[in-house]
């Protein structure tokens, strides 16, 4: 398999891409005012103990405080060595100062989650201060090599101090391992200053920015090619590598194409696609993703692949494909939580078992620790995965303006009964002769009915005058009751203008059905004035021809149209 690092890079946000044969399976997005929070470590404040939670709530000086649980402070160890578990009101107060890393950023309404167990990562180790033991990746397998650098860890590293040796280390040679280590040794020593004369809440360390953190974290011998679009950056990698793995340094290329390195590599358009909630099959299926906070579940449909022989082989291939692209949007999408896929419902044990085994195969790629659960009766499958930052749709997207994410509408009908309902609420009470409502243009049409039918409908039955004002600014499932009460006064309010008045407005827009009349509004009443479709933006005097409830016909007054 070949694997690519593709890297764009501007002033106003880095992005990163792993393609592995070609596609795109890994997306990092990086942007100045919204700095990665993972890995900093912080002095904070205690501001609240929480005995029934068994949590804290930590001042670090962000916009929010964090939240540490009792599970990730570190316990004083017994005398028989061991650490004891003690609640966290014995082992955390209210204002005192501590020294905490962030371990998944704030999502949603949700503060960051912290650790009292700092952990530095370099190229090949991971320095743990507070522990004393050499642990080594899982993903070195070869018991030979693990024996190898378990010992020379052991060798080179003082007691008192943790290490976990990475999956880059594989390979590496006790100079390279000791390089690392000091480094990181160098950098503690930095933090431990900073704690000291530092005023809490403050930051210790910042972790590194994104092109460094790929060159340290993805970068390795499987990397074919490390391809990126600024020189200046470009020669960075170049001087990180040099320290890190100079053996890399051949790997790193510089693209000075014309056309954009992102459309080059066809990453622009899987962006485009993985902010799309239908993801089509190559086969003709698709998968529909929606995704809340903490759970995403993903459908799967046949579409328009009707297959060849069967209908159980038809179901089975669409799983299959479906299972490889769920992973890769998973990886894509960078979505963490609890993630249910639900399959097409197959009959056959074996098939229901290759789902699973596609599954594991493909997520065992995935470098962010995850879970594949059993497939159940109905074609279920529930897949966990760390979440540890924001998913690729929170760094793109924002929130509907218009619907607040909700992602739907009432419609205008379900609106203007709700409206109704209100009115009649309204219109009961023995004080009120006539009502003033406000609401978007398309839900007014509704209540008022063709010809005005509707309206009179409703006015008949309870008895009482009913003005309406649309408005296209409003929110379709908005509305207000401007005025209820004694007729009159409504209706000096609900009709601005008098046949025969003469009134000075603007044209804010030509007829919707007839550009040579134009459109003006007096307090949210409609004007309909002939002559005035080519006078919008103008300021004119108008005269008052004929007057309704809802609109006013007028025409331009003589000395104006002169």
């Amino acid at each position: 398999m070949e694997r690519k690092i593709v890297v764009n890079y501007n002033q106003k946000e880095t992005r990163v891409a792993l393609l592995e044969d070609g596609r795109v399976m890994e997306i990092y997005i990086e942007r100045p005012l919204q700095q990665h929070l993972v890995g900093n470590i912080y002095k904070g404040v205690v501001e609240n103990v929480l005995p029934g939670m068994q949590a804290a709530f930590v001042n670090i000086g962000e916009d929010r405080n964090a939240f540490l649980f009792v599970d990730d402070i570190p316990q004083p160890k017994g005398d028989n060595g061991t650490a004891e578990r003690y609640p966290i009101q014995r082992l955390l107060h209210i204002k005192e100062e501590i020294m905490v890393q962030i371990m998944k950023e704030p999502f949603g309404s949700k503060g960051a989650r912290l650790t009292g167990e700092i952990t530095l990562p370099g190229r090949y180790l991971v320095l743990m201060p507070g522990y004393n033991y050499v642990g080594i990746s899982k993903k070195i397998q070869d018991p030979g090599e693990r024996e190898r650098l378990k010992q020379e860890m052991e060798g080179i590293k003082p007691p008192g101090v943790g290490v976990i040796v990475r999956t880059a280390a594989q390979g590496a040679d006790a100079e390279s391992l000791k390089k690392d280590l000091d480094f990181l040794f160098n950098l503690l020593e930095k933090i431990k200053t900073n704690l000291k004369k530092e005023d809490a809440p403050t930051v210790l360390h910042t972790d590194m920015g994104l092109i460094y953190r790929i060159i340290r974290d993805l970068f390795n011998d499987s990397i074919s090619q490390f391809i990126i679009d600024n020189h200046r950056e470009y020669l960075k990698v170049h001087d990180i590598l040099e320290y890190l793995s100079p053996h890399l340094q051949n790997r790193v290329f510089y693209y000075k194409n014309i056309e954009p390195i992102f459309e080059r590599f066809g990453v622009e358009e899987e962006l485009d696609r993985s902010l799309s909630r239908m993801v089509r099959l190559e086969s003709g299926g698709y998968l529909i993703f929606d995704e809340t906070e903490a759970l995403t579940v993903v459908d799967v449909n046949t579409g328009k692949f009707t297959g060849k022989t069967d209908l159980e082989e038809t179901i089975f291939k669409t799983n299959m494909e479906a299972a490889a692209e769920i992973v890769r949007q998973i990886r894509l999408r960078d979505i963490g939580g609890i993630v249910i896929a639900d399959f097409i419902d197959m009959s056959t044990y074996e098939h229901r078992q290759q789902i699973l085994e596609k599954l594991r195969e493909e997520m065992s790629k995935d470098r962010t620790r995850n879970n594949v659960l059993g497939l159940t009766s109905l074609g279920l499958v529930e897949i966990t995965r760390k979440k540890v930052k924001q998913g690729l749709s929170s760094v793109m997207q924002q929130p509907c303006s218009y619907c607040q994410g909700k992602g739907k509408l009432l419609s205008p009908e379900a609106v203007s009964s709700k409206i109704e309902r209100e009115l009649k609420k309204t219109l009961n009470k023995k004080d009120v002769e006539a009502v003033l409502v406000e609401m978007n243009s398309e839900v007014a049409a509704l209540l008022i009915g063709g010809g005005g039918l509707y309206l009179k409908k409703l006015e008949t039955q309870m008895g009482k005058t009913i003005f309406i004002r649309g408005s296209d600014s409003m929110h379709l499932e908005n509305y207000k009751i401007i005025m209820a009460g004694q007729l009159k006064e409504v209706e000096k309010h609900a009709l601005p203008v008098e046949e025969g008045g003469i009134y000075r407005v603007t044209i804010e827009e030509p007829h919707s059905t007839d550009a040579g009349r134009g459109i003006a509004r007096l307090h949210g009443y409609i004007l309909d004035i002939e002559n005035a479709g080519s006078l919008v933006g103008e300021e004119v005097l108008i005269v008052i021809k004929e007057r309704s409830r809802t609109f006013a016909r007028a025409e331009l007054w003589e000395k104006e149209a002169e």
